[in-house]
């Protein structure tokens, strides 16, 4: 029998948790045609992955390539860390299903995060069309429910009345029949926040297996509220459950993790093995009664005295933010709140206000935590050796200054977890990394080396895979993983990405 590519002498991790063994991989079209010792077949090509692992594409849980999965800079930063999918949508916000105001709502509240798309109406279908063979990378879509919302009500902070629940149920339902993997909340941001705990159980009630995927309503100190919400839904609506960024303390988060475990709740997260987080400025600094998903008015509040008590609240925050995006004040990217207002010569309050209000509450911000250092680190350990864990970058690619988590996250997993500190073995970091969320997920010819499973591939290089990219300098791709296939076609060799757009948009079952 001739195969399109044969993938010789390496070792392969099959994603089954199964020690690796010696074996070659066998590719027709897009699939995986064999895996075992193919010696003398005949083959369109055939690449020596001696000294090298095969396993699976990884799937990037939590992504927010949007906007911007079209860009080969983005795609070459996943794919030297062998992300072959993200799962886009995060956070209840992104670009469909809307109308064209829901759209440009979206796409300018988030844009520090997403980038931007202002052109719509999109459904779910849409966006599908466009991701589908239009990058190098898979693409899989969760229905955001802040989008969801903000297009049935506005930027409302009121309660949903019935017509607007059964409004907001059938895009769900509908978006679910397009293709989307589950329904992603952002309780911390706008208009998310506004949701109570009924309406979120009651959006994920059709999602039957899928996940109901949150950024939850509290975190840190007070996990213990998001998590108590998140048991709650999974019970009133039958939904499976995966937590977004679920980092420390580990004190507090595992036994709420076991807890939920024993009540039955189907429950997944994500950690990316960074301390630092990153998102938009505003929701970091504003008050709960700035209206920021009413821009005008927003702004007219910070043009104003009205806030003017609220600023010295925030002075331990300020040298711990970091400028990420700053359109039309570039200049301050890669600058601490503090260090860009000394350059001004104004408060680092006065400052914060000028941005917001110049970038109309654009820019973004890297987070520094208060527990950096060897007890935060540790607590990040102990997250993703849970058994639950999966892996996510959380990586946001806009801005000249952004986290490095979007270019490093999956190489660190290996690099640093796996070979320096031994936090997983091999076979271990790719069940948290591919097989297992391709479970969580619902993509169920991925994850896995298998015969008849899609052909996302990669090779990586145990001994020098690492993470380059740091907070100084985060927009350098990662090392040890210089081949990968997406659906069968080759696009990363040597390093490099080849030009091919093979990457499917997935869905569920």
């Amino acid at each position: 029998m001739a195969y399109d590519v044969v993938i010789s002498g390496g070792r392969v991790l099959d994603g089954t948790g199964a020690p690796a063994f010696r074996a070659d991989v066998a590719i027709s079209g897009d699939r995986i045609a064999a895996v075992g010792r193919l010696d003398g077949v005949e083959a369109g090509e055939i690449v020596d992955a001696t000294g090298r692992f095969v396993a699976p594409g990884f799937i990037d849980c939590h992504a927010h390539g949007d906007a911007v999965i079209f860009d080969p800079e983005v795609q070459l930063a996943a794919l030297r860390q062998g992300v072959t999918t993200f799962v886009l949508g995060q956070d209840g916000l992104s670009f469909a299903p809307g109308s064209a105001e829901t759209v440009a709502y979206a796409s300018r509240y988030f844009a520090a995060v997403n980038g931007t798309l202002v052109d719509g109406p999109l459904s779910v279908a849409d966006v599908l069309e466009r991701y589908d063979r239009a990058s190098a990378l898979n693409s899989a879509y969760l229905l955001p429910h802040g989008t969801i919302r903000y297009d049935v009500m506005g930027a409302s902070s009121g309660a949903a009345a019935p017509d607007d629940l059964a409004a907001m149920l059938l895009r769900v339902e509908r978006g679910l029949a397009d293709g989307a993997v589950g329904l992603s909340t952002g309780l911390e941001y706008l208009p998310g926040r506004y949701a109570t705990t009924e309406e979120l159980a009651a959006l994920s009630a059709p999602l039957g297996g899928l996940p109901y995927v949150t950024h939850m309503r509290a975190y840190g100190a007070r996990a213990g509220t998001g998590m108590s919400e998140v048991v709650e839904i999974a019970k009133l609506s039958g939904a499976a459950v995966h937590v977004s960024h679920l980092h420390g303390p580990a004190d507090l988060l595992l036994p709420l993790v076991s807890s939920a475990l024993d009540e039955g709740v189907d429950l997944t997260f994500d950690t990316y093995p960074y301390l630092r987080g990153s998102t938009i400025l505003a929701m970091v600094v504003l008050p709960p009664s700035v209206p920021a998903a009413e821009l005008d008015r927003a702004l007219d509040m910070l043009g104003s005295r009205e806030l003017d008590a609220w600023w010295p609240t925030l002075a331990e925050l300020w040298p711990r933010l970091t400028v990420s995006h700053a359109p039309g004040a570039e200049w301050a990217e890669g600058l601490t709140i503090v260090e860009a207002a000394r350059r001004k010569g104004i408060s680092p309050a006065e400052f914060c206000v000028r941005l917001l209000i110049d970038t109309r509450l654009e820019a973004g911000c890297v987070m520094a935590r208060p527990d950096e250092g060897p007890a935060g680190e540790e607590s990040v350990r102990r997250m993703l050796r849970h058994p639950s864990h999966t892996g996510g970058s959380d990586g946001i690619y806009v801005g000249g200054h952004p986290h490095p988590r979007g270019w490093g996250a999956f190489a660190r997993f290996l690099g640093r977890h796996v070979r320096e500190l031994g936090d997983w073995t091999w076979e271990q970091a790719v069940v948290h990394l591919a097989s297992h969320p391709a479970r969580r997920f619902g993509l169920v010819d991925r994850g896995l080396v298998r015969s008849g499973f899609a052909a996302d591939l990669i090779l990586v290089s145990p001994e020098t895979v690492e993470d380059l990219a740091t907070y100084a300098d985060p927009r350098v791709p990662a090392a040890g993983v210089s081949d990968v296939f997406v659906s069968g076609a080759r696009v990363l060799a040597g390093g490099a990405l080849t030009g091919g757009t093979p990457g499917r948009a997935l869905r569920s079952r």
